[in-house]
């Protein structure tokens, strides 16, 4: 039966910057689909989200570290397969994001955002991808951006890493297709999140905004639910580094 094929029952889930937003919303999502998930935080390991999950009966644990740190990337990676046996599968979801004009835009924040948001991606999908190697399967979803396709505007950084997530996405791919191992990415348009916080709260830019998306709202973190199941599941066994974008129309208009 085709809904089967999106069952993760069995499966092993680390899902990074898990403790509330998108990667919150995605973690809920495969939880509901079945897998035991690893949620993570950068400073804390996120307990109260650990709790709500298991007050609704979902295996689950907590880890933290600052994924801009390789050796914290290491540590997490080995915490969570010495509790939960193993990752079947990886989502690629927490980063960070600062504003300035290009010409005033600062080295520690260019560092900071490329470190956090695509050089952990290389990091972590290179060891996940060890274990996945080994057992022959694996599914590693990268959370991408409309600035995948785009440049942006007061984001260098954010926009340079993110169209990196992108080629990291097919490179993987290229390499691992044929050895089980499906390598994709999701690409959320404006979503109600901490990082749009500043868009929100400009009358302008959100109205200009909310004008080009076709579905007429910001997006939610449940949203994105149906997709990271279908890319975490056997229902996507034949899709190979593909960005789906999850944008409410924009990149139509």
């Amino acid at each position: 039966m085709i809904l089967d094929r999106f069952s993760l029952a069995g499966r092993v889930a680390l899902v990074t910057g898990s403790s509330r937003g998108l990667g919150a919303g995605i973690a809920t999502a495969l939880a509901e689909a079945g897998a035991r998930v690893a949620l993570h935080g950068s400073k804390a390991a996120p307990e109260t989200t650990k709790r709500s999950f298991e007050e609704q009966g979902r295996e689950c644990i907590a880890v933290a570290g600052d994924i801009s740190i390789p050796e914290a990337c290491t540590q997490i990676v080995k915490e969570v397969v010495a509790q939960l046996g193993g990752i079947d599968i990886l989502v690629n979801n927490a980063g960070t994001i600062r504003r300035a004009p290009a010409s005033e835009y600062s080295w520690e924040d260019w560092r900071s955002v490329i470190d956090t948001n695509l050089s952990s991606v290389f990091r972590l999908s290179q060891l996940v991808g060890k274990h996945m190697l080994a057992q022959g399967r694996g599914k590693i979803i990268n959370i991408a951006s409309l600035l995948t396709f785009q440049g942006g505007i007061l984001v260098p950084a954010y926009a340079a890493a993110k169209g990196g997530v992108g080629q990291l996405t097919k490179a993987f791919a290229n390499e691992w297709a044929s050895r089980g191992i499906n390598v994709n990415a999701i690409a959320p348009g404006y979503m109600t999140t901490d990082n749009t916080a500043a868009l929100r709260a400009d009358p302008v830019r959100s109205r200009q905004i909310l004008e080009r998306i076709p579905a007429g709202r910001w997006g939610t973190a449940a949203d994105l639910g149906g997709a990271a199941v279908f890319l975490a599941s056997s229902a996507s066994d034949y899709m190979h580094g593909h960005t789906l974008v999850v944008d409410g129309g924009w990149l139509s208009r």
